[in-house]
């Protein structure tokens, strides 16, 4: 790999950005581009679980990316999700992304159906050839999925040379010294449970790529800040804190998307909208919990970081 550097850092999962009529905003996507390079994240992970890209089109995730490239002007790394559950749109997808010049495409296997590893390996190649000049990252989920990477998966798929990093969401921390120590000196493990960033640094993750990094980036920076100066006990306590954030947050009616866009909105004025039917949205029972969960972020970053 040319240039690992790039992909070791907080990568905040891009969140799906609407109006008040429910369709793409991309005022908002260049808004919270924009906002994430002002909190100095190494980079964004665009049209993943938390972009809600299984419930939108093809056209919809293209208009994200091309505002999400527009605002970044190369100041982020930016790791494109183009997996679609058919490979026709997915390489759609991917070239499109190439043409935009992201630094990275990623991509989950096939859902629904439970495929061969031999069928999952060309829908991956697949998807990756419609992108030849561009770095592949594997998508292991395993609990979303319904599939997991395998260790011959793996082998198999490092046969194709765009292949660089898996972004490993499996609950087990030892997915990721397996795929470290199967991958090689070169290759790239991204932590994905934000739940156990600290334990992913230390076992040889080089960075995080999560679903509630934007809510509260400030906190995930400092947490690898003190991991890279092998600071373990303190960034111990900031994850706890942070756990205790996520779990707060997930005690809405509403989605845990939903949650965090309207703490985004209060704490840093840029309105990202709703989530997407069938998740569901707040309701005004929900807001004293949100009140709860701000005072919770101000305070953890008063206390850790400022």
């Amino acid at each position: 790999m040319k240039d690992k550097s790039k992909y070791q850092g907080i990568f905040p999962a891009f969140y799906a950005c609407y109006d008040k009529e429910g369709r793409i905003s991309p005022e908002g996507v260049e808004e919270l581009t924009s906002h994430l390079i002002e909190k100095k994240v190494k980079g964004v992970y665009v049209g993943g679980s938390s972009g809600e890209c299984i419930y939108q089109s093809v056209e919809e995730r293209k208009l994200v990316l091309e505002h999400v490239m527009a605002a970044a002007q190369g100041k982020l790394t930016v790791i494109a999700h183009v997996a679609c559950n058919n490979t026709a749109d997915s390489r759609e997808l991917a070239a499109h992304a190439e043409s935009l010049g992201v630094d990275a495409i990623a991509a989950i296997p096939p859902i629904y159906f439970h495929l061969p590893d031999y069928a999952i390996a060309e829908y991956w190649n697949d998807i990756s050839s419609a992108a030849p000049n561009t770095d592949f990252i594997i998508y292991n989920i395993p609990q979303l999925a319904g599939v997991a990477l395998t260790l011959s998966l793996l082998d198999e798929m490092k046969k194709n040379p765009r292949v660089i990093a898996v972004k490993n969401s499996s609950m087990p921390v030892q997915d990721i010294q397996m795929f470290k120590m199967e991958g090689g000196e070169d290759f790239v493990v991204f932590n994905g449970p934000d739940e156990q960033l600290v334990s992913g640094l230390a076992i040889g993750a080089d960075g995080g790529i999560g679903g509630t990094y934007a809510v509260m980036p400030e906190l995930y920076l400092k947490i690898k800040d003190l991991c890279d100066a092998h600071q373990l006990e303190k960034a111990r306590e900031i994850q706890y804190t942070v756990d205790n954030i996520i779990y707060e947050m997930c005690r809405c009616h509403g989605n845990l998307y939903a949650v965090m866009k309207e703490i985004i909105k209060q704490r840093d004025n840029l309105d990202l909208g709703s989530v997407r039917k069938p998740m569901p949205g707040l309701i005004a029972e929900d807001m004293p919990q949100v009140q709860k969960c701000i005072g919770l972020i101000d305070e953890a970053i008063c206390k850790y970081v400022s």
